[in-house]
């Protein structure tokens, strides 16, 4: 997703507010350096997954802000997506839960668990192992 003049504007204005560089952007999120600056150029592609989260981290706001939603509005979930899924690490998502459950007091850590097992609804059932054939005695010996 290529920057529209408004993101670009918005990620140059939390720029001008928090009174970074884009070197200073870029080094604060991790990215190479040159990416913030081309944001602001309206050059660079956003970035996705993790790399959105440190951006937005790093000018300090949400990753709808930067990516110039409204308030309310859900994220794209391409935009959220990473790699990491299929190496076995948690997705930008969980990572996001991990957080703020971790953030929570024992009660409170209850009350969440509760909640998402609830909204996720029934365990499916393991599978069933397989039943090994019956055995046969021989049969005439006594």
């Amino acid at each position: 997703m290529e920057p529209s003049k408004e993101i670009a504007a918005r990620i140059e204005g939390r720029l001008e507010r928090l009174g970074l560089s884009a070197e200073d952007a870029d080094r604060l999120a991790g990215l190479p350096a040159g990416s913030v600056l081309a944001l602001v150029r309206g050059a660079g592609r956003l970035p996705r997954g993790t790399a959105l989260r440190r951006l937005s981290a790093a000018l300090e706001v949400d990753e709808a802000f930067v990516l110039g939603l409204e308030p309310g509005d859900l994220l794209p979930p391409e935009m959220l997506e990473d790699p990491q899924g299929e190496l076995g690490l948690l997705a930008p998502d969980e990572e996001a839960l991990l957080r703020h459950y971790r953030r929570l007091d024992v009660p409170a850590r209850a009350a969440a668990v509760l909640l998402v097992a609830r909204a996720a609804g029934p365990e499916p059932e393991p599978p069933a192992a397989p039943r090994a054939p019956a055995r046969r005695g021989k049969r005439g010996a006594r």
